[in-house]
């Protein structure tokens, strides 16, 4: 008599406890990231604390967490050289967002002549890879040299370290454009114009907007540099009077207002990217 294997139930098609296995997978999901970030920010803190009330490190090299967050009050009521926080961190946006503008206007079209032609990237590709890894205070006294210690100069020098980024991620951008969509605009008749303003800026955006993201990290980390000529604002400008004056609580308060900003500056750049192109699968 022959016995059917899909009739007969055997051992390992049911193995013991396998009602179990659900519940315990359930019981061992992982931990939200937020709280991991979360509990590691707080570990900072407390040994910071320690550290501050144990006297580990003296208080004119790490002052304490309550200390920095008195000095960002006075920051923001009284202020420091003889400007408010807000009016320090304003200065610093206007920089920072008039060099955006700078090396959005210049990197763009850049990056499309690079990823679109041979000339354009024979031209401007040298160019690009000479200034990518300077350091922005190589080249600042040049600056100064030609535009002089006002706006113009700060502006630049933060323009010419956001430009790189941009460039090389338009270009990026371009080169990933689908040939079968360019072939389809074309077989509709549509110019090189419209090929490039249709079909090639809209699927490089995505890139163009992950540059930018880049770009505005560099241009935060330019931005003391900057303020470090004649200038009498900016949160750069005030982190160092107050090292000159060894100020470490002011100091430690200015960079913590720096990195807050820029990740906001993150934060917004994201929800950006995907209001402008929610078919992008990057995040």
């Amino acid at each position: 008599m022959s016995l059917s294997l899909e009739s007969t139930p055997s051992a390992l098609d049911h193995p013991q406890g396998s009602t179990e296995a659900p519940a315990r997978e359930a019981q061992r999901a992982p931990v939200p990231l937020v709280w991991i970030s979360l509990a590691t920010i707080a570990a900072l803190l407390s040994l910071w604390s320690l550290a501050a009330s144990y006297g580990l490190v003296s208080p004119l090299f790490l002052p304490s967490p309550l200390s920095v967050y008195q000095a960002l009050r006075s920051l923001a009521v009284t202020g420091f050289v003889d400007a408010t926080l807000l009016q320090h961190a304003i200065a610093s946006l206007i920089r920072i967002f008039g060099a955006l503008a700078v090396a959005i206007v210049l990197g763009v079209p850049a990056g499309l002549a690079i990823g679109t032609s041979r000339i354009g990237k024979g031209i401007l590709d040298p160019i690009v890879e000479f200034l990518r890894p300077l350091p922005p205070l190589a080249y600042l006294p040049l600056v100064i040299i030609w535009l002089g210690i006002g706006e113009a100069s700060k502006i630049a020098v933060i323009a010419l370290a956001m430009l790189p980024p941009i460039i090389l991620s338009t270009a990026t951008g371009v080169r990933s454009t689908s040939t079968d969509h360019v072939n389809a605009a074309r077989a509709f008749g549509a110019s090189r114009m419209q090929v490039l303003g249709h079909v090639v800026l809209p699927s490089a955006l995505p890139a163009i907007l992950t540059g930018t993201r880049i770009a505005l990290g560099a241009g935060w980390s330019t931005l003391v540099a900057a303020e470090l000529v004649a200038a009498t604002r900016g949160l750069g400008f005030m982190i160092q009077s107050a090292a000159q004056f060894l100020v470490t609580d002011v100091v430690i308060a200015g960079i913590i207002v720096i990195a807050a900003v820029a990740f906001l500056f993150e934060l917004a750049a994201r929800l950006l990217e995907r209001w402008l192109v929610p078919w992008s699968t990057r995040r």
